[in-house]
């Protein structure tokens, strides 16, 4: 399993909210191949490879759990998340519920550039990546309806799609770290940074690397120290110069064991990124949880506000900032948002298909 070192910091970080997390049942992993798979670019791939992980038997009430960019399955079951949701008596209590975390396209053991065809592999985008997880619920799972679509930052965004694109598949969707607005603004402007940085490393080779291109871990950490950490945290964690470049050097030692252009197509899948135009599709029973010191989802712009009062039966719970968030990777932490959680689950009406 390829992790960034970025994705390694912030799995770090959720550990340290992980007191008390309650076991649950053992990890299940699985493999489908979606055959003659066609992307929005017109592309068609003969068989697209996609791997899942589930928590659960099949006989319960099937949730669809969607990982953040550059993630998979493995970076959801940490103590911080699984560890405070899917034990006995939990939110999502394994032995209620049947949790289906899919490798999105691009990520972990799905099918992804550095599989061989690298630069030629398609550009996908997160319309694709939703069609991919339908695909493997209906086709591959046999799923006929789900209990509960929720993600986190990529997989919240992905929640959304699921949302305004298969609005009849979910009772409830609990996006999390996401505006279902237009990928825009300093969001946009540091990933496309990142991305150029990467590119125009002498080491990138137009994506025909021998070895990864140096600048790739220097892009990274930029990026993850501008948009996710929390300005309390982070102040906390770092009053003096010394203590902030400790964090800086440890984060540089770190090993970035990503593939360039797997990195390069996770990131750049977000740039058409707009449910806005479905948002009146809609038809679960929707909660937004967002942390009010998101980096990259600012609470203060009003348009997360401004669209929610177009969603039927949506409600947005925002995590007020304090030192023990961490803006936009708060909402790795469960223990947040429990509560919202269970109540979002008790209240949304129960469809039969």
């Amino acid at each position: 399993m390829k992790f960034s070192a970025a994705a390694l910091s912030a799995a770090f970080i959720l550990t340290s909210f992980a007191a008390g997390a309650a076991d649950y049942p053992a990890p299940k992993q699985g493999e489908w191949i979606a055959k003659d798979f066609k992307f929005h670019t017109g592309e068609t791939m003969g068989e697209l490879r996609l791997h899942y992980t589930t928590v659960g038997e099949p006989t319960g009430q099937p949730v669809l759990v969607l990982h953040g960019s550059g993630g998979s399955a493995a970076s959801m079951l940490t103590p911080g998340f699984a560890g405070e949701l899917f034990g006995a008596g939990q939110a999502l209590d394994a032995t209620k519920y049947y949790i289906i975390i899919p490798d999105g396209i691009g990520h972990g053991k799905s099918s992804k550039p550095s599989d061989g065809m690298k630069t030629a592999f398609p550009k996908y985008n997160y319309e694709d990546m939703v069609d991919a997880q339908y695909r493997l619920v209906k086709e591959g799972l046999g799923i006929k309806h789900l209990r509960l679509v929720m993600g986190n930052s990529m997989g919240g965004m992905h929640s959304w799609i699921w949302g305004t694109k298969y609005p009849n598949e979910m009772d409830a969707l609990a996006p999390m770290a996401a505006q279902p607005t237009a990928m825009a603004s300093r969001n946009w402007m540091l990933r496309r940074m990142m991305l150029e940085t990467i590119r125009n490393d002498p080491d990138y080779v137009s994506g025909n690397y021998v070895t990864q291109p140096r600048m790739m871990k220097y892009a990274i950490q930029a990026f993850g120290l501008a948009t996710s950490g929390g300005t309390l945290a982070w102040q906390a964690q770092a009053p003096t110069a010394e203590k902030a470049d400790k964090i800086v050097d440890d984060r540089l030692a770190a090993p970035v064991t990503a593939d360039a252009n797997d990195f390069i197509w996770q990131w750049e899948a977000s740039r058409d990124y707009d449910p806005s135009p479905g948002l009146e599709k809609i038809a679960a029973t929707t909660l937004l949880i967002n942390a009010a010191d998101d980096e990259r989802n600012p609470p203060e712009t009003g348009i997360t506000e401004a669209a929610m009062k177009r969603v039927k039966n949506g409600k947005l719970y925002l995590i007020p900032a304090s030192p023990q968030t961490r803006g936009h990777g708060t909402t790795g932490a469960a223990s947040f948002y429990t509560q919202p959680l269970r109540e979002l689950l008790q209240s949304a009406p129960q469809k039969t298909m």
